[in-house]
């Protein structure tokens, strides 16, 4: 059992985490850019570190600068919640090289699943049904014009790298997809450094599914801290804004 959390994330994500940690005893830290400073999540952490200015690159994503507040707040582990530095495999290994947990998957696993992309290749190699989409990123508007019209509208327009249900969009059509394009592309570029974009079939309606990775921890905490995975093949709750997720 650990005694310290670190959290590396920011907002209602970083709350539950916080308030799940404190609930078990374990001293919980924030991080925060300057401009979060006096919002709930870092009010309500034991104790509360700048990692940078509002620019997530600068802060929520500053690898160098989360891990010196770990090791000057005695942190003993790492929890980044999802978006920002959840999926990244070279932080999850950095993590472990400090002396750290990792509060996640395992970096292998990470780097086969994390992107969107390869993950949807990986599957559609082991035979598991996957829907119509992009096997590369969608480098440029035309690419992604010109993909959509392989797999028939209505498309979704999805940020490869990150998670969380963030970075998406739905297109109907041309002009449509055009604006989703840009916007999923500028918003993964400033919230996981990779502006990468995958273009697959949209299915309204219907209702989400999961494949949970069986490489998460096993220790208890570890499962309760995440949220409300039991067990593999579990469900998990998501909000109302997170129906599209993958």
């Amino acid at each position: 059992m650990i005694e310290s959390l670190l959290v590396a994330n920011r907002g209602e994500i970083a709350r539950r985490i916080i308030r799940t940690a404190r609930r078990l005893g374990v001293r919980a830290i924030a991080v925060h850019s300057e401009a979060d400073a006096d919002l709930p999540f870092v009010t309500e952490a034991d104790e509360a570190v700048c990692v940078g200015p509002a620019n997530p690159a600068q802060s929520y994503r500053n690898t160098e600068a989360i891990l010196a507040a770990a090791k000057n707040t005695g942190a003993q582990a790492i929890h980044p919640g999802y978006g920002f530095l959840s999926e990244n495999a070279d932080f999850a290994r950095a993590v472990g090289d400090a002396g750290l947990v990792w509060v996640g998957p395992g970096a292998d696993a990470i780097t086969a699943m994390g992107d969107k992309i390869n993950a949807r290749n990986l599957m559609a190699a082991a035979g598991v049904p996957v829907a119509a989409g992009t096997t590369d990123p969608a480098g440029t508007v035309e690419a992604a014009l010109d993909a959509a019209a392989a797999i028939g509208y209505p498309v979704m327009v999805k940020a490869a790298a990150g998670g969380g249900g963030m970075g998406m969009g739905v297109a109907v059509g041309e002009a449509a997809l055009r604006t989703e394009y840009e916007k999923v592309r500028g918003f993964a570029e400033r919230m996981f450094g990779d502006g990468s974009v995958l273009i697959e079939r949209y299915f309204p309606g219907y209702a989400t599914s999961r494949c949970r990775s069986s490489a998460w921890p096993t220790a208890g905490w570890w499962r309760s801290v995440s949220g409300s995975v039991r067990c593999s093949g579990a469900t998990r709750s998501w909000s109302r804004s997170r129906r599209r997720r993958r």
